[in-house]
């Protein structure tokens, strides 16, 4: 990648911050650490990285209470890590707006893949402009990633913006799980595919006009009505 991207990595375990960013900086990126959760709260508000990898137990501030943080001020993607019960703070962490999820113990190019697929699906500029989607009242722009509901821009995570830039790129078309997955999260995601359905329920409570139909078995479709 060209780009000098800039990563937090917020982790109280001094060996596994000192491989991690190893193999971050290796990346051409610019890393900066913290090992206790107040100290990235208060970094919020100096600077804005193009990514975070947070750990979910920290000192003084755990990493819940800095995911909700950094969403409520910027819509910079996320990686929860945790080695806590897995199926739970997966769950939590995307209801708070993570990106992604780690569970501990794993490998460190694991991550880096992970960020890479992140990055540039967060920040690689398209080369052609797509057409304004407009459904049940709700205006979809994929260039600039933006949804209005009239004149109001909804709050959306990274994950919820590429699900639903999808699902209405073909209104009515029915997109499979395994597609849905290759999309957003990308062929070389190794998580379950609940995943999907999670993010699907967080669409549906942000956009309630928008119907997201579900074909059980299948996949989802969104309807013009």
């Amino acid at each position: 990648m060209d780009n000098k991207y800039i990563v937090y990595l917020v982790e109280d375990e001094k060996n596994l911050a000192e491989i991690l960013k190893a193999y971050l900086t290796r990346e051409g990126w610019e890393v900066h650490h913290f090992a206790d959760g107040q100290d990235a709260y208060e970094a919020i508000n100096h600077a804005t990285p193009h990514i975070w990898i947070l750990d979910i137990m920290l000192p003084n501030m755990d990493g819940y209470q800095l995911l909700k943080a950094i969403k409520t001020k910027h819509d910079t993607p996320v990686i929860f890590i945790s080695a806590r019960d897995k199926d739970l703070d997966r769950v939590l962490g995307l209801e708070l707006g993570s990106d992604d999820y780690l569970a501990k113990p794993f490998l460190p190019e694991e991550l880096i893949i992970r960020v890479k697929r992140i990055l540039s699906r967060t920040y690689t500029s398209q080369k052609t402009e797509q057409k304004r989607i407009e459904v049940n009242g709700y205006f979809i722009d994929p260039t600039t990633r933006n949804i209005y509901d009239g004149n109001h821009l909804v709050e959306m995570t990274t994950k919820e913006l590429d699900l639903i830039i999808l699902l209405t790129s073909k209104v009515g078309k029915a997109f499979s799980r395994e597609e849905i997955i290759d999309y957003v999260w990308g062929s070389d995601y190794y998580g379950s595919e609940r995943a999907v359905d999670d993010v699907v329920r967080r669409l549906r409570k942000k956009l309630p006009r928008l119907h997201v139909e579900t074909l059980y078995g299948f996949g989802y479709r969104v309807l013009s009505s």
